[in-house]
């Protein structure tokens, strides 16, 4: 699926207006949600990072994956600090999925690289039996033998 996200700051408002868009018909992307934000949220939450911002970005009705997130939180950051107004961005889910399949063969290849770890060495003390056994385990629970109670069911 294609996606496009308009980010506009109206300063008049003093507003941040995020847009989501995503192509459910053939090359014709829909409107499916808008966000507004104070600036004095976004400003506050970029003060304190971009993983603040995004979690602020985030809602209910919109929460992107956090690939798209983090460019999101670029162009919000870019509009805030340059003179910008607005920037679109545009998604598409195949190139997504090529990005995470890049990534797994990656880390296919750190695993492979790894040493292999044996769990299951024997390295224990073949001679362990003749040093000695617990000969003396004293126990608080003691059971008799002949406190064993016969029960016979009368059904």
């Amino acid at each position: 699926m294609k996606q496009k996200y308009l980010i506009m700051k109206d300063t008049d408002k003093k507003v941040l207006i995020i847009r989501e868009f995503a192509e459910l018909d053939k090359e014709v992307l829909s409107p499916l949600c808008e966000e507004t934000y104070d600036d004095k949220v976004i400003k506050s939450a970029m003060k304190n990072g971009k993983e603040a911002l995004i979690a602020a970005l985030r809602t209910k009705n919109m929460y992107p994956p956090g690939i798209y997130a983090n460019q999101i939180a670029d162009s919000v950051i870019k509009i805030y600090t340059s003179k910008q107004q607005s920037i679109e961005l545009f998604f598409d889910d195949v190139e997504l999925i090529n990005k995470e399949e890049e990534a797994s063969e990656v880390l296919a290849e750190l695993d492979s690289e790894t040493e292999e770890i044996d769990l299951l060495q024997n390295d224990y003390d073949e001679n362990f039996e003749d040093k000695g056994a617990l000969k003396n385990i004293n126990s608080p629970l003691k059971v008799a033998d002949d406190e064993f109670v016969d029960i016979d069911d009368e059904s």
